[in-house]
């Protein structure tokens, strides 16, 4: 993908709304997931997401490393998540309240099986969580991560190895205590 993405950033400079089009559709999703692992909250993420990814494309031209530009966007993306939620923190000391997140018409075995993913999701460090979640619900190769994350393929895979255990202890651990108690 990063002979691609020089490709695809080049024309982009250039005013390409082809190319512009095609790295928006290959990495909203992902920088989403960047920004899910660190907002922890599904609206919050997307708002980041599409915010860090537009202001990257208005900003081109200061992406020295066009061969990079995964990286350098996913970069952004965790800046703007962090930035998002100092502003979030400041607004509920003011306001003297957090946001919630807005309550919705959903089954409720659903919610409870979210409630518990991200439950299990908040025991992996963000390295980890940014791996499972691009990986299992992206299908991006280890190559892919490593290069978007500036990690070794190796340290990809053996995050998603300590990641993936981790959350099967958890929920299990979630689910013995469930039928124990009720």
């Amino acid at each position: 993908m990063d002979a691609e993405d020089t490709v695809l950033v080049d024309r982009a400079r250039r005013g390409d709304a082809a190319a512009l089009e095609i790295l928006v559709r290959r990495y909203l999703r992902p920088a989403y997931i960047v920004a899910l692992s660190v907002v922890r909250s599904a609206a919050d993420a997307e708002d980041v997401a599409q915010e860090a990814l537009m202001g990257a494309l208005h900003r081109l031209d200061q992406c020295r490393e066009p061969n990079r530009f995964a990286r350098w966007l996913f970069t952004a993306v965790r800046h703007r998540a962090f930035n998002y939620l100092e502003q979030r923190k400041l607004r509920g000391a003011l306001l003297g309240s957090q946001f919630p997140e807005e309550a919705r018409q959903v089954d409720p075995s659903t919610i409870r099986l979210r409630k518990r993913l991200l439950a299990a999701l908040e025991k992996l460090s963000e390295t980890q969580r940014k791996v499972v979640l691009l990986h299992d619900l992206e299908e991006w190769t280890h190559a892919e991560i490593a290069s978007s994350l500036d990690i070794s393929e190796v340290m990809s895979r053996q995050h998603l190895f300590v990641a993936r255990r981790l959350l099967r202890e958890h929920l299990a651990n979630d689910f013995l205590q469930e039928t124990n108690h009720g």
